[in-house]
């Protein structure tokens, strides 16, 4: 979290009622679309990435509805389980944990249903879990070969503002993401944004709290939030906007992708001896804000400790891998630069010389020649 972002946050309660919090508040739409780059609406939710995924859903489904889900990783998965409980029928293609999806198989499933039972296609364009990043953009190439008219909705929690995204460009009806990450934000927003398209099939059942449309059009304040506002978030928030325009989504996009081929670089020296590995193998199907790393089985977690206790980096936790103590990995997202990456990369071979973990030589320098190239 930026320092300017938490700073923001870091004073008195304001008035809620009237004031400079209403005109800070209609600030951030127009600047949370552009990030979408969309001309569509976006609700602002209290919650965190799973009440998005409810929200999403809870607005344009009603139970028995059939959604279909594109996993590769947990979170999708989790999306689908937020479904189901939701009384909705789910279809999942399962992908695995290393592979994006494959349009052929989303072209096959859609043509097969004749009848148009599938309401929805859900995909995480990036599963944070896997770090497997997938093209929103041609599954809806996929959905439109096979003539289908089910919405497209992609999960960008762990993508908006890292990753290249186009909601209007790409065709996609729903994205939901969060304040986190990306954004640069303590966790404690959700957002939905969507189109004219999916706001034509919103269920009036919805109920009052995840009901998008108050929200986008408020009669009063107190309806952007169905109460009482996220007041601080919403200061750190408009920092956070402010210095995503101040550099230029573009640029902003450019960096993770620099930031990320450094980090590979390492992992590919490490990785020609010992046991170190990347989870995605093929570098076009990898996140730019999150790389999951494997080793043997203890190494992870080992590692991990290591780095946390004797050193102050902490490394996320092995998800969707088995054995889950053998896999680690680095959130590169929002506010991070090249010293950071560096800093991260000396790190952990420091870790690894203290784990007693085999690894290949010159990491340091790979890395630094990637950002000495831009």
């Amino acid at each position: 979290m930026p320092d300017a972002v938490l700073r923001a946050m870091h004073r008195a309660s304001p008035n809620i009622y009237e004031g400079e919090l209403h005109d800070l508040t209609d600030s951030l739409i127009p600047d949370l679309k552009a990030v979408a780059r969309t001309a569509g609406e976006v609700a602002i939710y209290i919650g965190n990435g799973h009440a998005a995924w409810e929200a999403s859903l809870a607005n344009v489904c009603t139970p028995g509805d059939m959604v279909l889900v594109l996993a590769t990783g947990r979170f999708g998965h989790g999306w689908a389980e937020m479904a189901r409980g939701l009384g909705l029928t789910v279809e999942v293609l399962d992908f695995g944990q290393q592979d994006a999806v494959d349009m052929e198989q989303v072209t096959a499933t859609l043509k097969a249903d004749a009848e148009g039972r599938i309401k929805a296609v859900l995909v995480c364009q990036v599963d944070t879990s896997t770090g497997i990043k997938n093209d929103v953009d041609a599954v809806r190439v996929a959905m439109d070969a096979a003539g289908h008219d089910a919405l497209l909705m992609a999960d960008c929690m762990a993508s908006l503002g890292c990753d290249v995204f186009e909601m209007d460009a790409w065709g996609v009806d729903v994205m939901m993401a969060g304040c986190q990450k990306g954004l640069m934000t303590p966790a404690g927003l959700a957002f939905v944004f969507f189109n004219a398209r999916a706001d034509a099939r919103h269920k009036a059942s919805v109920s009052a709290w995840w009901n998008w449309r108050p929200r986008v059009r408020p009669a009063m304040f107190y309806q952007y939030f169905n109460g009482t506002a996220p007041t601080h978030h919403l200061y750190g928030l408009r920092v956070a906007l402010d210095m995503i325009k101040d550099e230029g989504l573009e640029h902003v996009w450019a960096r993770h992708a620099t930031l990320s081929r450094t980090l590979w670089a390492a992992c590919d020296a490490w990785g020609t001896d010992g046991p170190l590995r990347l989870n995605v193998p093929d570098a076009a199907m990898r996140s730019h804000s999150v790389t999951s790393i494997g080793m043997g089985p203890g190494q992870g977690d080992a590692l991990r400790h290591w780095c946390e206790h004797q050193a102050g980096l902490t490394l996320g936790i092995g998800l969707g891998r088995e054995p889950a103590d053998a896999w680690f990995r680095i959130g590169h997202m929002g506010h991070v630069n090249a010293q950071m990456i560096m800093g991260i990369v000396g790190t952990i071979e420091a870790g690894l010389i203290a784990c007693g973990i085999p690894h290949g030589q010159g990491a340091l320098r790979a890395a630094a020649k990637v950002i000495a190239a831009g």
